[in-house]
């Protein structure tokens, strides 16, 4: 009899455990297709830019003139902790002439995009989730659609399409400031010259190095928008919803920021 209870128990709990794969597996692809359909719908609406083309200056402000200090913060010290850790790393190794062309190629590949894309996901893919979640709980975007108004036309486009073309920019930025950061520090505290600084910057700088930096923030910038804008059309609950849908979109969009440059890193360099 013993032996009997302890089966039912092991296949009632091997039971609930295959339901909550079961039902978390359903959910993951049903919001994989939905997001997937956002992006369709996003693309599809790209021919009538014209007519939400105020909206996507004004987001394109708000993207990138408005993210520029924070990014130029995050830059100079990036630039910084970089020369120093390389300079850290080459000790003993390799001279310290060396330090410029493996801090701009460090910056210029990885820590740029990947740090500015975190931070505009912070920034950026947050607001979005927040902005468009209080629209969705306030019943503004039903009420676009009662009017005949295209929700993904009117919000989602100019969001992703300003993302899109703002995160190379950020990223240009990013990347001088925070080689001229690496350049102060080996200047005056690791005694490295401006000429042989840049001198191993020219002599290890590939093109291909930036090119490559470039497509994967644009691939990270369309990814957070494109987050942010279903996150928040999906939001419910009223303010806590609005606020667990910016946490959730800052989570996710962070999380496919580290993934995707795993799987561009493998692809681009």
């Amino acid at each position: 009899m013993l032996n009997f209870d302890i089966n039912q128990a092991k296949l009632f709990v091997f039971k609930n455990i295959f339901q909550i794969v079961g039902k978390r597996s359903l959910a993951f692809f049903e919001e994989t297709g939905q997001i997937f359909l956002l992006f369709y719908g996003i693309i599809k609406n790209l021919k009538n830019l014209h007519r939400t083309r105020r909206e996507a200056l004004f987001q394109m402000q708000h993207i990138g003139v408005d993210s520029l200090p924070l990014v130029i913060i995050i830059a100079t010290f990036t630039g910084a902790v970089a020369a120093w850790q390389a300079a850290y790393q080459l000790k003993g190794i390799a001279p310290l002439s060396l330090l410029g062309g493996t801090t701009s190629r460090a910056i210029i590949t990885e820590l740029g995009p990947v740090l500015t894309g975190i931070v505009i996901a912070g920034r950026v893919g947050a607001s979005i989730a927040a902005e468009l979640g209080t629209m969705k709980v306030t019943e503004q975007i039903d009420a676009l659609e009662i009017m005949g108004i295209d929700p993904v036309r009117y919000l989602a486009m100019p969001r992703f399409l300003a993302s899109v073309l703002m995160m190379p920019i950020l990223v240009i930025f990013a990347n001088t400031i925070a080689v001229a950061g690496a350049y102060i520090v080996s200047d005056y505290f690791l005694h490295v010259s401006f000429n042989v600084f840049f001198s191993s910057v020219r002599q290890f700088f590939e093109f291909s190095d930036l090119t490559g930096g470039l497509v994967k923030t644009v691939i990270f910038g369309g990814v957070t928008a494109l987050l942010g804008c279903h996150i928040g059309f999906r939001t419910s609950g009223g303010a806590e919803g609005v606020g667990l849908s910016t946490i959730r979109s800052f989570v996710l969009s962070a999380a496919m920021i580290l993934i995707l440059d795993y799987f561009l890193w493998t692809l681009l360099f």
